[in-house]
């Protein structure tokens, strides 16, 4: 089953490449504005031996990674605190959700002003996922079984012990899945710094080549897009699998 899963997968990609390569060379489209498959492979060739696809893409993937991995600890340690003090908690929740639903985009010059276009990259990173990290695992916080943590205070445990022996342990899964829904967030709030500040990236490359009209630099950079966050993802989602096995969640 698992296998004609992967041939369908594989023959719709190619489907697609084959009718965007016709559509092109029968003048369905106009190949300047759309680019074809057989370009972008000549362009993927050239920027790739030029070295600035490999800069680029892992100038994208460093910031990626960094802004993930900031978003986390802040979120949680944040999540931690709310869930320590529930009146903070409370004091807080509307503010969280008005967070939630601001478009980050609005944020960008602002981060540019205070942060310069290298560090406002990683500001729009953790703008975006931040939030969505704090909420997920405050709300796993609150679906964790009450009387696991009542048992632990009538014997005397101080909440710092409740929560390094309940609470985080049986958080896993929830930070996993944080995690997973963070590696897209995560990357969409660097491409959007990167279109608005960067001097390289894949975010800058789009922008750059639709500035000069290099279509197949565009095509190029965001099919690089797709498989880093295919990568990233795939990444996340093994050490997820380790880390539910050796916790004895599977």
């Amino acid at each position: 089953m698992r296998l004609f899963v992967w041939l369908a997968r594989f023959a719709l990609l190619a489907a697609f490449l084959g009718l965007w390569e016709l559509a092109a060379d029968r003048k369905w489209v106009d190949a300047m504005l759309t680019s074809r498959p057989s370009q972008l492979v000549s362009a993927f060739r050239s920027l790739a031996i030029e070295g600035r696809l490999w800069h680029h893409a892992w100038v994208t993937t460093t910031e990626t990674v960094i802004g993930l991995a900031l978003s986390m600890a802040v979120g949680t340690a944040i999540a931690v605190l709310l869930w320590w003090s529930a009146y903070a908690s409370k004091v807080l929740e509307p503010y969280m959700v008005v967070l939630n639903a601001l478009p980050k985009v609005a944020l960008g010059p602002i981060f540019y002003i205070w942060l310069g276009d290298r560090y406002s990259v990683y500001g729009m990173a953790i703008a975006i996922s931040v939030i969505v990290t704090i909420l997920m695992i405050e709300s796993g916080f609150k679906e964790i079984s009450k009387s696991k943590l009542k048992l632990m205070e009538s014997f005397g445990a101080t909440k710092l012990q409740m929560l390094r022996m309940v609470l985080l342990p049986a958080s896993v899964p929830n930070l996993i899945a944080t995690l997973k829904v963070n590696v897209g967030l995560t990357l969409v709030g660097v491409i959007m710094g990167e279109f608005l500040s960067s001097k390289a990236g894949l975010g800058y490359m789009i922008i750059y080549g639709g500035q000069v009209f290099q279509m197949d630099m565009v095509m190029v950079s965001i099919a690089m897009l797709a498989v880093l966050s295919m990568a990233l993802y795939g990444i996340v989602a093994v050490a997820g699998h380790v880390a539910l096995r050796r916790n004895h969640y599977e």
